[in-house]
Parts: structure tokens; sequence; C-alpha cells
């Protein structure tokens, strides 16, 4: 097992504040896992309800009996399969001297999730966890979190040929039983058909109308499409950052396969020999690279965009922390340089800093605000948001 301090740490405060918190991720991400090493942090009497066990379903036929006499922590897991408990949390929540704090596990999005916002709103915190990240794991297995993604059991797998059998054994899973327990009434085979698309458009701009024709439904089917994969936390949509300038802009969003290693199995590439002479290896290398930016920053999802003109410039990430804004471009590339792409973002986004990530092993400066910023040295020389002082 390998442990997450940081998250554990995070969720911890967040409990410390907050009567309800949420652990929101794909499943089988380990939302499981880090609420147990929460509850050992905190030292607190623990009631542990998983909701997809009959038995604890049954003792919640009424759940205001049931939930009320608990003391201390009391978590709920897959709390999407009885969205109707929020109700009763709030009122739990609201009781003087708060008894027992809420720690509830989902793997669906606020916006699934609607009576969160409706029920429980200035009560609960929401924290998303995603795949292991380049500082939870050995430096000499950053080619191998790449190639099989951020899930544990694809992660850890004995061998490559066990991983990939995993991650196809969970596309099948979340098609065909996790997505119609959520309401997603598409059927698994159009649903596989249009993620196995979207993979192939991983890091391009999305095209509502292209996906359109070629299923032969509505742009706004389409878009639902979209939208149930990006609420389950398999698909990020990067969306477009619209400046003051006089400059035609982008204004559909970028959309990425969310884990490197369900990227692969969507492209049907099997090992690190087949992505390397895939055609969307910079693109699946771009996306990872995106992934371990957003987690070093500690970036939440409304501070991350892109930017792009009709006249070409464009910025691969755009990072806004209140005032500031940081700009990240990602090169496959050992021997990154400035571009007049870069130069532009520079001046019309007015950006505090630029940071080139690139393959290779060392971070050195490019010019006045640039840096290139080896991947591999992301820890050592990449700070968290809250963190960052311009130099």
């Amino acid at each position: 097992m390998i442990r997450r301090p940081a998250h554990r740490q995070r969720v911890v405060d967040l409990l410390r504040r907050h009567p309800v918190v949420a652990i929101l991720g794909a499943r089988q991400i380990g939302k499981t896992t880090l609420a147990r090493q929460v509850a050992a942090s905190l030292g607190l009497p623990t009631r542990f309800v998983d909701l997809e066990d009959p038995r604890e379903v049954a003792r919640l036929a009424d759940p205001m009996l049931t939930l009320a006499p608990l003391r201390g922590l009391v978590i709920l897991d897959e709390i999407q399969r009885r969205p109707e408990l929020f109700p009763v949390l709030r009122v739990l929540a609201d009781r003087p001297r708060r008894p027992a704090r809420f720690l509830v596990l989902g793997s669906a999005s606020p916006d699934l999730l609607h009576q969160t916002s409706e029920s429980l709103a200035g009560r609960i915190a929401y924290h998303e966890l995603g795949g292991f990240t380049l500082g939870e794991i050995a430096p000499a297995q950053a080619e191998r979190l790449w190639l099989r993604g951020g899930f544990p059991r694809a992660f850890l797998a004995a061998s490559t040929a066990v991983s990939r059998e995993w991650r196809r054994e969970f596309i099948r899973t979340y098609l065909e039983r996790d997505l119609p327990q959520l309401g997603v009434g598409v059927p698994a085979t159009t649903l596989r058909r249009f993620w196995t698309m979207l993979a192939h458009y991983h890091g391009q701009l999305w095209n509502a109308s292209e996906f359109g024709r070629a299923f032969g439904v509505a742009d706004t089917t389409i878009r639902r499409y979209l939208d149930a994969l990006t609420a389950t936390f398999v698909v990020r949509q990067l969306q477009p950052w619209h400046a003051n300038v006089r400059k035609r802009q982008v204004k559909a969003p970028k959309v990425y396969v969310a884990d490197s290693g369900l990227l692969h199995t969507l492209l049907d590439i099997s090992d690190t020999i087949g992505l390397e002479h895939h055609p969307k290896v910079g693109a699946s290398w771009e996306g990872f690279a995106l992934t371990q930016v957003i987690e070093r920053l500690q970036a939440h999802a409304d501070q991350c965009f892109f930017w792009r003109t009709h006249t070409g410039a464009e910025l691969d990430l755009l990072v806004v922390h209140g005032r500031r804004r940081f700009g990240f471009e990602f090169k496959r590339s050992t021997t990154p340089a400035i571009t007049p792409s870069m130069r532009s973002a520079l001046q019309d986004l007015k950006i505090d800093r630029l940071e080139v990530v690139h393959a290779g092993t060392e971070t050195f400066p490019l010019a006045s605000r640039v840096r290139a910023v080896a991947l591999v040295r992301l820890l050592k020389d990449l700070e968290p948001l809250n963190a960052r002082v311009l130099a």
C-alpha cells in the first residue's frame, strides 16, 4: 500500500473546520483506503458504513434512528447510492456541539449529486482524489506511472499484463454497472465507442458537431455523454480562458482522458514499446504532465484553463491564483525553447511566470520569467500555489 499523507492531511484539516467532508473520485481510486488513514490520524471512535452492503442498507431503513446516536467520525462509503441521506446529514450537522462529523465518499461530482449543494450548502467541503502522482512513488517508477496510470490496483499490479487486464475490466464494469447506477441511461456499447473515440481526441478541442455526426445524434445528446464521463472523473474538461485582448479566442474546452492508463487501454497500447511508437504518444505525455502539474500546485479545477486564439497563439495550461497567473507549456523534448506563441501568451495574458515542462533531466532558465522545468524534478522545482513567491 502506498500512503498518501498530503491527501490525508488535507482531509483531516477540512474535517476540523466542517461537519461534513466529501472525498470524491473515480471508482477504485483509493477513497476507502484514504478514509481509513484519516480515521487513524484523528483517533476518534469511527463507524464505517458501506452503502453497497445490503446489511448496512437495511440498517438505514430509518437513517435518523441509525445515525443520530453515533459519535466521533462516521464514514459513509459510496454515498451516490443513497442521495436521500443528504437531508438527514444536514439535520445532524446542525446539532449543538457536533457530536459526530461525517466523511462521505462518492464516485460522482457535486453536479451529479446535486442534492449535496441543495441540502448541505455551507456545511460540506469537498476533496477530490485522483490517482497516484509522481510525488507518491519512487522516481524510478515514473515511466510505469505514465504507462499504467494512477489507479492503485493498476499501478501496483504484479506485471504490465495484469495491470492491463485490470484496466480492461474496470472500463467494462464502469460502463455496464457504475454509470447505470448513477442514472446514466446510455447503452454501454455506445459509451464505450464514444470513450474510445474521445481517447483519439485526447488533448484536442472538443467538437460536439463532429462527434454528433459520427454517432448520428444531436449535439446536445453527445454533450450529455461527455458530461457523464466528466462527472464520474474519467474525463477532464479543461476550459478556455477568455482574456480581454483584441484577438478571437477559442471557446470550446479541451478534453482529456483523466487517467493515462485508461487512455492507453482505450487506444489498445499494451506496453512501453507500443506507447513510444503510437501516434498519440505526445498527447499522452502532455496529458500526464498536465495532471502532475495540477496536482503539485494543489490547484482546483476552477483555477485551471488553457488559452488559444484563432491566429494560432496558445498556452497549454493557465493557472489563475487570485491576481496572479502562471503559465505552463508541455514539451516532450529534452531541448525546450521559447516559441512565438509563448511570447504572445506572456504579453497578452500578463503571466507572472511561464514554466516549460519537458522530458529532460535538468531545470534551467530560458528568459526573463520563463523557465524550463524537468518533469522528473517537479517536486523539487515547482512549489504549490500557496507557497509560490516570485523570484
